[in-house]
């Protein structure tokens, strides 16, 4: 990982409510931890080194899960809607929402499309890379609460879908 785009990503996560990030790979452990307005903390220790970078941050930031990059989105029952039945398929990372796989491209989904278990709903970009976020049911789109180009959080909701 280059000093680029460590510096993006501590941009990012000072800008976003975000408040813990931990990215882990061979012999590399990055924690990026945004704990108040004032202060935000990040260490680096690939691997016996330990770095330690303080800068302010932008704003408060609630308390949230660590980051945990996955093939594909969880899914799990809807928050309390009109109909229990429909399932919410959640981002299983931060990044950025996009609907097409490129600008020129179809979107990946509509409202009312059927999707089958492995289909591709959106991609998320992390780190300049594109993650393909696939369902794990089968069903039709019946809600899509992110717009293209947003910046999504890690377990935000994305989709609704009615698995009947």
């Amino acid at each position: 990982m280059e000093l680029n785009e460590i510096q993006d990503l501590i941009k990012f996560v000072a800008k976003s409510n975000v408040s813990e990030i931990e990215l882990e790979s061979k012999g590399f452990k990055l924690i990026i931890k945004n704990k108040n307005a004032e202060t935000q903390y990040v260490t680096a220790a690939p691997v016996q080194q330990v770095f330690q970078h303080t800068i302010p941050a932008a704003a408060p930031a609630p308390q949230a899960a660590p980051v945990a990059a996955a093939p594909a989105a969880p899914v799990e029952a809807a928050a309390p809607k009109a109909n229990s039945k429909y399932i919410t398929v959640k981002s299983p990372m931060i990044g950025t929402y996009y609907t097409k796989p490129s600008p020129d491209k179809p979107e990946f989904v509509k409202v009312g499309d059927d999707v089958k278990t492995g289909s591709v709903l959106c991609v998320i970009e992390a780190m300049k890379l594109f993650n393909e976020i696939e369902s794990e049911v089968s069903g039709k789109i019946v809600e899509i609460l992110v717009k293209d180009s947003s910046p999504v959080e890690y377990d935000q909701p994305l989709f609704v879908i009615d698995p009947s």
